[in-house]
């Protein structure tokens, strides 16, 4: 099992040297960080020992000064993206949080699916722009939930008509069929889509990932209902790794698998005709017109369509 790396400091400790080198100043970046001056000391003593040297020079009588060495400086540099995705990250956990929602907060019913693939980038468009705060609704029927009121803005990943709700395309994500190496399927012509449905394949439970989008695809191609899953997995992750190991096939998000695929550890197996991209929509109650917060999301998810 994957531990820690024992070399990275905290993130406070590298946003703390991040803002001293902008402020040239440790209690200025430290009281930004909402630390003492003692705390931050701390902070920049544990992050000395991780990287095994100073980041800080050292004045007279042996304290240190707000200069960084070229350790610092270096550890600096290479810590900007990790602090701007712990930022991001930050902006998308916080939809997770189950507060009381304020006259600027949108209620968006989403599965899991959506999350994984959209929200993110969304919810840092929100913050960068017009601000808001966005509450996620985790549901399996996310046009259920607008409906019947429940949240404000939906989005879902199955096709189909949709009754009583309007609808805007914010995405889409080829789907592919992959197996191991050396699974019979990798060295094939391919397969169509009654073998497809025929085939046990590893999926996500009902409802989740790849799979709802696999199902309506063959019900709208006559390949019938597909045989009962060979096992279901509770995330792309662990589903991967098992197509990895020659478990079976599985049909996951291209970007999903794009690393697996470019190493080597999955095969990408053609389907005959039959198209496997999965849609994106967003909804909203038929006869109102989203305004604030809602609206503004939905301009961000569909690129400037709505306004």
């Amino acid at each position: 099992m994957a531990t820690a790396p024992a070399r990275v400091p905290d993130l406070t400790a590298l946003a703390l040297l991040r803002d001293i080198a902008c402020t040239g100043s440790m209690s200025a970046a430290a009281e930004g960080l909402g630390l003492t001056v003692q705390a931050a000391s701390a902070r920049i003593r544990a992050a000395e020992q991780q990287v095994g040297g100073p980041v800080l020079e050292r004045a007279r009588r042996g304290r240190r000064s707000s200069r960084l060495t070229t350790r610092g400086v270096l550890l600096v540099e290479w810590a900007g993206p990790l602090l701007a995705a712990a930022s991001d990250l930050d902006v998308a956990v916080a939809a997770l949080r189950d507060e009381p929602a304020g006259e600027d907060t949108v209620v968006l019913a989403a599965n899991p699916v959506v999350a994984e693939c959209l929200l993110q980038a969304w919810l840092v468009d929100l913050r960068d722009g017009p601000g808001g705060r966005v509450v996620l609704r985790d549901t399996p029927d996310p046009a259920a939930a607008v409906r019947s009121g429940d949240a404000a803005v939906g989005v879902v990943s199955t096709p189909g008509p949709l009754e009583d709700l309007h609808a805007a395309t914010v995405g889409s994500d080829p789907l592919v069929l992959v197996v191991a190496p050396g699974h019979p399927w990798a060295g094939s012509d391919g397969v169509d889509a009654a073998q497809l449905a025929g085939t046990p394949l590893l999926t996500r439970p009902p409802g989740a990932g790849a799979r709802p989008a696999l199902e309506a695809v063959l019900d709208a191609a006559g390949a019938g209902e597909p045989v009962p899953p060979r096992r279901e997995y509770a995330a792309d992750a662990a589903l991967r790794a098992a197509v990895r190991a020659g478990e079976g096939p599985a049909v996951l998000g291209r970007a999903v698998v794009g690393a697996d695929v470019a190493a080597g550890s999955l095969v990408v197996v053609d389907v005959h005709d039959l198209d496997l991209t999965r849609e994106f929509r967003a909804v909203w109650r038929e006869g109102t017109s989203p305004r604030g917060t809602a609206r503004d999301l939905l301009r961000i998810a569909t690129g400037g369509r709505i306004r």
